[in-house]
């Protein structure tokens, strides 16, 4: 999905992902992530949404909650949306700031006198039942938090496994019983996927959520709630920043953008952002029809992955189809020349934190001198130097 682009753009990136793995400095299923080019979208996206009037936050699931990319982002934009508990203490632990949590997954009842001392910016609530949580939870810390109430998505546009969020036609009831609770302020509204991009051109839009939660904010406000945020995550990247601002939203939520990685970077690479990520791994055994397996553990069933680079012989082989009961013990390509033990270079849209797979940063591809600075665990965990080269130099 996104190996021609690295291959154009970020080469050095190839290069140096192929090298770590031939001298054993990575393994197989690893993440190769370019810390230059995260921290140079960071930047970029921090002055458009300067630009914009918008505030950021970002999200670094997709990358495994890395720490080191954390701290590189948050000298541009400091804040973050957590999607768990999990996330945000990852996050709070490498000195960043939450923004947002519990947009796509609520705090749980009792992890939330312990994410509210970190002093989130805003906590989304799905129902009354977690505002109410929310609210016994700051009044026992003697303060109230601001919350964000989710709104339900438009019909058809709810991803499977994210449903949820308070019915249009019922905020008028949630806002009456929610005004009631001491430990808590509504400051504002959000939902996802507010932004979409069309299969076909990539062209990015509003969806039909975009507008529901416009309508709850104009509903908040006639009620005399002043202030309030407007969140509108989904393909928030330096093209799309102007649309949100020009649709009314206070906040946007970054992710792919971080590392390049959105759809409209798969359809136009173009875009100003950096791609910043490669996936390497290898040749495990060839089929008796000639297909290779490649060491899986890091393909993710929404990642449309289309083709492997075999450095060894410049081969770009097709990633075959898998079906829905597939386990990711290996990923097929079709026939090719690759053996056993070859190296394989991939790109394509991830989520790490769903993966087994390592992540390995480097540093210093911009300048031509690359260097591995660290290896982790899918949840931004370190794990202990591998043997083998410490250099991260390209052959």
């Amino acid at each position: 999905m996104f190996l021609d682009t690295v291959l154009a753009r970020n080469p050095r990136l190839a290069d140096c992902a192929a090298e770590l793995h031939r001298t054993g400095a990575v393994p197989p299923d690893t993440y190769v992530l370019d810390l230059d080019a995260v921290e140079a979208n960071a930047a970029l996206l921090a002055r458009e949404a300067d630009r914009s009037g918008l505030g950021l936050w970002c999200v670094v699931k997709q990358v495994g909650r890395n720490p080191e990319l954390v701290r590189a982002v948050a000298r541009h934009l400091p804040r973050f949306a957590a999607i768990d508990a999990s996330e945000a203490r990852t996050l709070h632990e490498a000195g960043a700031q939450v923004g947002n949590v519990g947009h796509l997954v609520q705090v749980p009842h009792r992890a939330l006198p312990e994410v509210l001392t970190w002093g989130p910016e805003a906590v989304t609530v799905f129902d009354l039942a977690n505002a109410r949580a929310v609210s016994d939870a700051a009044r026992r810390l003697g303060r109230a938090q601001d919350v964000l109430v989710r709104i339900e998505g438009a019909p058809g546009a709810v991803h499977p496994g994210q449903e949820g969020g308070v019915p249009l036609d019922g905020l008028a009831g949630f806002v009456r019983e929610a005004e009631h609770l001491p430990g808590i302020r509504i400051a504002g509204v959000t939902a996802f996927p507010c932004v979409r991009c069309d299969p076909g051109s990539g062209r990015p839009y509003p969806t039909a959520t975009f507008e529901l939660v416009r309508e709850a904010r104009a509903l908040l406000a006639s009620r005399g709630h002043r202030d309030l945020k407007l969140s509108a995550p989904g393909v928030t990247c330096a093209a799309t920043l102007p649309m949100l601002a020009e649709l009314g939203a206070t906040h946007g939520e970054p992710g792919h953008a971080l590392t390049g990685t959105t759809p409209l970077h798969a359809a136009g690479p173009e875009q100003p952002e950096w791609p910043a990520y490669v996936y390497v791994t290898e040749v495990a055994h060839t089929l008796a029809d000639g297909r290779p397996a490649l060491h899986g553990g890091g393909f993710y069933p929404r990642a449309r992955a289309a083709s492997a680079l075999i450095p060894r012989t410049g081969a770009r082989l097709p990633v075959l189809e898998a079906p829905a009961e597939y386990i990711d013990y290996y990923r097929l390509l079709a026939p090719g020349d690759a053996r056993p033990g070859d190296t394989a270079l991939l790109a394509f849209r991830t989520q790490i934190f769903v993966t087994r797979s390592q992540v390995a940063v480097v540093s210093g591809l911009s300048s031509g001198s690359p260097r591995l600075t660290g290896r982790y665990d899918a949840l931004g965990r370190p794990l202990p130097k591998a043997p083998g080269r410490e250099s991260a130099g390209a052959p």
